[in-house]
């Protein structure tokens, strides 16, 4: 490991002097929010108007952050880098940090995760810039702490005329008196800037750092403030964060291009002018001001710069990344060198055919699943681990922030196919976790596990990443730290609780059902033991294929053998009389027996004893053992039957655009008493794929293109949580026209694309071309047949170790159901776990 001594202080990267420069590199006048509007109408227009087989000529744009930032899909509209440590973007009322219809802008805050569920996310340093006179008496009265709190100075805002980019955000605040003020923001990977123009009409404006305040429920526990010099300020943020989790430091330094007039900070006794250095904790009042003459330059471009490490971090992440050739880089240098970065990441994958709103859809979907993991180390190179000392990635980028549970099942595939050094890397800060953790994690934040969730995500999550050849060089390692998780736990004082069921599930083949097992977080598998149990089985079951090309026979057979384990927790007289099928799946108590509800009986409509979820929707999480499955549900038959009424096949065969809205789940976190498919949520992303697994695909098509409906280019335009870009990855998958529905195998299912063509850089050199002529997301569309390389492609699949090379896949589609593809025994993949191997 690698210490590094903090420095007191640094220069500013803009330099000493006082002279005001006018930000914008470029020297155009910002446009009014009628002119942008207007402009931002046009260029939809021309969007429309272009032939369905061009791309956009600026795919950065073509993205509109804002889809997912409303109903609870917990996207954030502002600017960041892809898998950038800083973010910036608006604060208001919401959980998560921002929704679309907040009434009022609180700040612009530095630190957020796109689409997570839970509470507590981000918002760090919250900025926001008024023309409020500061003193006593005034709007922001030093004699009364309340004028600082940023639910009382929070600024209404316009949506006319407000632009979400790839890496640019903007929008117009219109709660000053003195008139409208224009904010805009834009990211590196490790550093940001803000502009805020002031109105015309007034003489001074004042920017406000809130160090006290995140978002709605983040509780800051202490921070720190230092004015440095005429021109920045720095400081750290101490917050506990994420459903409840322990505490982490952000470290931060902001400088402005120019200096301020004058400067003060607050705390729980109010205002104090002057005020250079201030500290406190318990979630007091906290922060600093600082106030521009803006007679002569209307605007005021701020720099700023965040880490993990300590002030020395982020000082050098500024130093390094926002400047170039020891100048500061202007508002639209650092503006310009976003979105190139953004167009060369977004032009990666390549699109004909379909209308602007499906194009736009799919790019805002690829942006979104490549914004997280967050880079977790500096520009130097150091980050601090899950053990809290400082380390150093020497020739590799560390990642933080792992979703674990709900990545991966679709974007870690993404990841691993078109991002391929990059997830060597977050492969690689997955084993440096266990290193200094002591186990692996569940849900890794920041530098902690949070131990959200249960199951035992990190197994398919490392092995798929080993199967896409992502841990290349370490396999031993990383089967060393699986197996221990899969086969032990962690000792009591790490912090992790990694397969807390293991007990009886090693012992009995399940996990027990007891909500009054001891947690070290607020979930804990028993609390859950009937998906727990199916969520352990798929990963014994991954984790075979693992052992069994590493030679390691012995354990391949048991891991194999306890991937049937969903069989101990599948009642074979559990039914739904309303429906008429019987068998389900149901958790088993402490004891050995069924669980059973207080009124004597179960329902397999009820959500006991299952994560977000019922034993109709989990039933399917057993793609290992499809013909196991298939065999308890009384034949294809049956199975068949049931997989109609889960997704209400007819109507959405009658309905295939609208269907999906009023036959499945509509509210984000509906996930209880349902037994359709829930769109909005992790568990059952892979069934539509069931359809194919057991000889079906034509109907894995229809269900396909309703839930795309549910896609939409608008602020409600994803279905639930998108969860660190789970939910866009599932859409990006099921419009290209693959998916990897069953973990470790490196099998991707073939389907119906979306589009006409899609050209994927695997970057490795290679592209996989995937055609589909007359392709048309507007109706429901049926493979006849395929092509791979110029050969028939009987099978509905392809392995991953043929697709990595590139290649073109071709469809031919139909509008009826074809007769033969995909419908014989000889056609369709093996379960990876059936009894029969």
């Amino acid at each position: 490991m690698t210490r590094t001594p903090v420095r007191q202080g640094q220069a500013s990267i803009f330099g000493n002097g006082a002279a005001t420069r006018r930000s914008g590199g470029n020297g155009k006048a910002w446009l009014t929010g009628a002119t942008a509007l207007s402009l931002a109408l046009v260029s939809a227009l021309a969007v429309a108007a272009a032939p369905a087989t061009e791309r956009a000529a600026d795919p950065a744009a073509e993205v509109n952050t804002f889809i997912g930032s409303k109903d609870d899909g917990n996207t954030f509209p502002g600017a960041s880098a892809p898998f950038g440590l800083i973010q910036v973007s608006p604060i208001g009322d919401h959980y998560s940090g921002w929704r679309y219809d907040d009434p009022k802008i609180r700040g612009f805050g530095h630190s957020f995760l796109s689409g997570a569920g839970c509470w507590e996310q981000g918002g760090q340093l919250s900025v926001l810039p008024t023309t409020g006179a500061i003193g006593p008496g005034q709007r922001f009265d030093t004699k009364n702490p309340k004028a600082f709190d940023h639910k009382a100075y929070a600024s209404t805002y316009t949506h006319d005329g407000e632009v979400g980019q790839a890496g640019y955000y903007k929008v117009r605040l219109t709660g000053e008196a003195a008139g409208p003020i224009d904010a805009e923001a834009t990211a590196l990977t490790r550093a940001a800037a803000e502009r805020y123009t002031f109105p015309a009409g007034a003489a001074q404006g004042t920017i406000l750092v809130n160090t006290g305040q995140a978002n709605e429920r983040h509780l800051v526990v202490g921070s720190n403030i230092e004015v440095v010099g005429d021109r920045a300020v720095e400081g750290k943020i101490v917050t506990k964060s994420f459903c409840g989790g322990q505490q982490y430091t952000t470290w931060f330094r902001m400088e402005f291009d120019r200096a301020f007039a004058s400067h003060g900070v607050w705390d729980e006794t109010g205002g104090h002018p002057g005020g250079r250095a201030s500290m406190q904790g318990d979630t007091r009042p906290h922060g600093a001001w600082f106030t521009f003459d803006t007679a002569k330059g209307k605007s005021v471009t701020a720099l700023s710069a965040i880490s993990h490490v300590d002030i020395e971090g982020a000082r050098r992440n500024l130093r390094d990344e926002a400047s170039r050739d020891g100048k500061p880089l202007s508002f639209e240098a650092m503006r310009k060198q976003s979105q190139d970065a953004w167009r060369q990441e977004l032009n990666s994958v390549r699109v004909k055919g379909g209308s602007g709103d499906d194009r736009t859809v799919f790019y805002t979907a690829l942006y979104h699943s490549l914004l997280q993991p967050l880079t977790g180390s500096d520009s130097d190179g150091r980050y601090r681990g899950y053990d809290t000392e400082i380390h150093k990635a020497e020739g590799w980028t560390y990642y933080e922030y792992f979703s674990l549970w709900d990545t991966y099942r679709s974007q870690n595939q993404l990841l691993a196919m078109l991002r391929p050094q990059r997830a060597r890397d977050i492969a690689q800060s997955v084993l440096k976790i266990h290193e200094q953790n002591g186990w692996l994690p569940r849900w890794g934040y920041a530098n902690y596990d949070s131990n959200v969730m249960t199951g035992d995500p990190a197994t398919p999550f490392l092995v798929d990443l080993w199967r896409f050849g992502a841990l290349e060089g370490r396999e031993q390692q990383a089967y060393a730290a699986l197996r221990e998780n899969a086969y032990g736990l962690p000792p009591a004082l790490v912090r992790s609780q990694g397969r807390a069921g293991n007990p009886s599930y090693l012992s009995r083949g399940f996990v027990q059902y007891d909500r009054a097992f001891p947690a070290k977080s607020m979930d804990v598998d028993p609390h859950h033991g009937g998906s727990s149990t199916l969520e352990y089985a798929l990963a014994d079951c991954s984790l075979a294929q693992m052992a069994q090309a590493l030679g390691k026979d012995q354990d391949a057979a048991t891991l194999r053998e306890r991937g049937r384990n969903w069989r101990k927790v599948w009642d074979a007289d559990a039914a739904d009389p309303e429906l008429g099928f019987r068998g389900f799946p149901r958790p088993r108590l402490d004891d050995g027996r069924f669980y059973v509800e207080a009124d004597g009986g179960y329902s397999p409509r009820s959500h006991h004893g299952f994560h977000e979820g019922t034993a109709w929707q989990y039933q399917w999480l057993v793609q290992q053992d499809v013909s196991g499955l298939v065999e308890a549900m009384g034949g294809a038959e049956q199975t068949g039957k049931r997989l109609d009424a889960f997704f209400a096949y007819d109507q959405l065969l009658a309905d295939p655009l609208n269907a999906a809205r009023k036959q499945w789940v509509v509210g984000p976190y509906s996930y209880y008493n349902q037994y359709r498919y829930n769109p909005n949520n992790e568990p059952d992303l892979h069934s539509p794929w069931m359809y194919t697994l057991i000889g079906q695909p034509w109907k894995t098509a229809t269900v396909l293109r309703s839930a795309q409906a549910l896609f939409t280019n608008a602020p409600n335009g994803v279905t639930g949580n998108d969860d660190l870009g789970t939910m866009s990855a599932w859409y990006l998958f099921s419009a290209i026209g693959l998916y990897p529905a069953v973990p470790g195998t490196g099998e991707l299912l073939l389907h119906t694309p979306r589009f006409e063509q899609v050209e994927l850089d695997l970057g490795n050199g290679k592209t996989l071309r995937i055609e589909a002529p007359g392709a048309d997301g507007r109706r429901v569309q049926y493979v006849q047949g395929a092509e791979f390389e110029g050969k028939a492609q009987d099978k509905v699949w392809l392995d991953w170790s043929a697709l990595r090379n590139g290649g073109t896949l071709r469809f031919d589609l139909g509008t009826q159901p074809a007769p033969a593809w995909g419908t014989q025994a000889a056609a369709l993949p093996a379960s990876a776990c059936a009894a029969s191997n």
